[in-house]
């Protein structure tokens, strides 16, 4: 059995006749290549040499030649004190509960744009040798003013792109893990913290179906970090650190997220070696199609090592079918990465557990909790469920980290690219706590039933013969629907009257649209989305939408 399946598939060519080739060389001439340059004979016979390190001689130090200094001062500028903390403390927190009242009552848009930046310009504040006139009071009226030149990302309105959470447990949690600083990247320099996040990630391993003991979990910025980290977990898997990644082929949708081709480039493989399959009516990944390039790249000579299928996409929350693409990389021997940045966290939720149908069969899995769990933004999650494939890829060692002692709990630092980080863990922990797993469920639950009440307004006011169309009915909590084209209309104008269409219904300022742009058979076109994700939108926030799409089918916004 040879150690490259590829040889199987691909058999070598049969050497030729022995009088054959001695008729060819016989008609050309021997070509001689020239002799190696001794500068390149040394520098192949040094390049494969481990480096020894240089001895350093005992004795004393030599002087650096640092110019001296006076006798320390402690100014104690950069420690308040005890009344000044509180003082901070009160201001901050009323601040915190005033915007906590008042946001759902703001604009659904927020201000962007030339108004954005014109608000952002007034709201600067150059960076002063002394602290700033007007101390904490000053420094929030800026920091507002700041915060309103943004999207409305917290609001319940907000159902464009994948809405972000901000639970206030969170911003708690973050408060105590900041002040408290602890360095969480070996377990055994924070081992308190470090358990409190690995209770968390073996809590979401098991949801997800990852509940053997070798399974690991890392909590990471986001999806698109957990993604590399996930692709350069496969790659190792697959080649090891040979550094030659000419041959490795990469599959994912045409729907798959703008992640997944940076994170290929990233890991060191060609742009070019990234697959798109094709998707079916319901913008999934076509299985039949995967199967064909993988034969075709193989019989290319070529090494295909890694299929990244999706638990929701961004563009119309299509879930690949997972469970047919696993059965296919366990024939084909290759790593399956599931990206459910989006559409993860909806195993929480039976509804939605039932919508994801094998992806406990993946090799890795990444979620985002800043997404489905409603946590601030940079809060990602990778899932792995043989994490001796995920440290084995990421392990490293330094003399100076020689005084940490081994532990049984995994640390993050050794699972992933990052050293120092922030602690993240608390940030799911303390909403466990004090919500419940049964609030997160619940939470999601809502949010598949508000995706379908929308569709089934949107079928409503089809049948009553508005002109309008469901592109993509919700697998998840997205929709996706447009205007209906005209007999012969020109694909530009049939864009730009979805454009106005999501406009009007934007500039109402109770619901934010986003839209994307699908395949049709002369181009793309603009489809408009609604994405139902925040754990403050409730029903009366999709009958406001419908409404006010009738106005703006009407063509006003009043």
């Amino acid at each position: 059995m040879p150690l490259d399946p590829d040889d199987i598939r691909t058999p070598p060519p049969s050497d030729p006749a022995p009088e054959v080739e001695l008729e060819a060389r016989a008609s050309k001439p021997e070509l001689r290549l020239p002799e190696p340059r001794l500068i390149d004979r040394l520098d192949d016979l040094h390049a494969n040499q481990p480096v020894a390190a240089r001895a350093i001689p005992d004795g004393p130090a030599p002087h650096p030649f640092v110019s001296p200094l006076g006798p320390p001062i402690d100014h104690g500028t950069l420690e308040p004190d005890a009344a000044t903390r509180s003082a901070w403390m009160q201001a901050v927190s009323e601040h915190t509960l005033e915007l906590l009242r008042t946001i759902p009552q703001r604009p659904a848009a927020g201000r962007v744009g030339a108004a954005g930046h014109a608000l952002a310009q007034r709201h600067r504040a150059p960076i002063g040798e002394q602290a700033i006139d007007g101390g904490i009071e000053r420094a929030l009226e800026l920091i507002a003013g700041s915060m309103d030149a943004s999207l409305e990302t917290a609001g319940p309105g907000y159902l464009a792109y994948v809405p972000g959470g901000g639970l206030y447990a969170a911003g708690l949690a973050d408060l105590i893990a900041d002040v408290g600083n602890r360095f969480t990247g070996y377990a055994m320099a924070a081992p308190g913290f470090v358990r409190l996040e690995q209770d968390v990630l073996d809590w979401l391993l098991r949801e997800f179906g990852f509940d053997q003991p070798g399974a690991r979990g890392l909590l990471t910025t986001g999806s698109s970090l957990a993604n590399f980290t996930a692709l350069v977990t496969a790659r190792h898997h697959h080649f090891g650190d040979r550094g030659d990644y000419s041959r490795a082929m990469v599959y994912t949708s045409t729907q798959a997220h703008h992640s997944i081709a940076k994170a290929v480039r990233m890991v060191g493989i060609p742009a070019t070696n990234l697959r798109a399959v094709q998707v079916d009516e319901l913008f999934r990944m076509d299985v039949e199609d995967l199967r064909r390039q993988i034969e075709t790249d193989r019989h290319r000579g070529l090494r295909p090592f890694c299929v990244i299928a999706a638990a929701g996409t961004t563009n119309t929350g299509a879930v690949d079918p997972m469970a047919e693409i696993a059965e296919l990389c366990r024939r084909e021997d290759l790593w399956l990465h599931v990206d459910g940045a989006y559409g993860g966290a909806f195993v929480l939720a039976a509804s939605g557990r039932s919508r994801l149908r094998g992806i406990a069969e993946a090799d890795s899995i990444c979620f985002d909790p800043h997404k489905g769990m409603f946590l601030p933004y940079g809060t990602g999650c990778l899932l792995v469920r043989d994490g001796s494939r995920l440290a084995a890829a990421h392990m490293g060692e330094a003399d100076y980290l020689r005084d940490f002692d081994e532990s049984s709990m995994p640390s993050p630092a050794q699972l992933g690219p990052e050293l120092s980080r922030p602690f993240r863990g608390l940030r799911l922990w303390l909403p466990l706590m004090l919500h419940g797993a049964k609030a997160f469920r619940d939470a999601l639950e809502e949010k598949l039933a508000l995706a379908q009440l929308c569709t089934e307004g949107l079928d409503r006011r089809i049948a009553a013969g508005k002109p309008l169309e469901i592109v993509a009915r919700p697998q998840l909590s997205t929709v996706a629907f447009r205007l209906r084209r005209g007999p012969d209309e020109r694909l530009d104008d049939w864009n730009a009257r979805n454009v106005a269409l999501m406009e009007r219904i934007n500039g109402r300022n109770r619901a934010y649209l986003s839209s994307t742009v699908l395949p049709v058979i002369d181009g793309l076109a603009v489809t408009v989305r609604v994405c139902v994700m925040s754990f403050r939108t409730h029903r009366e926030r999709i009958d406001a939408l419908l409404e006010d799409l009738d106005l703006a089918l009407a063509g006003t916004t009043a």
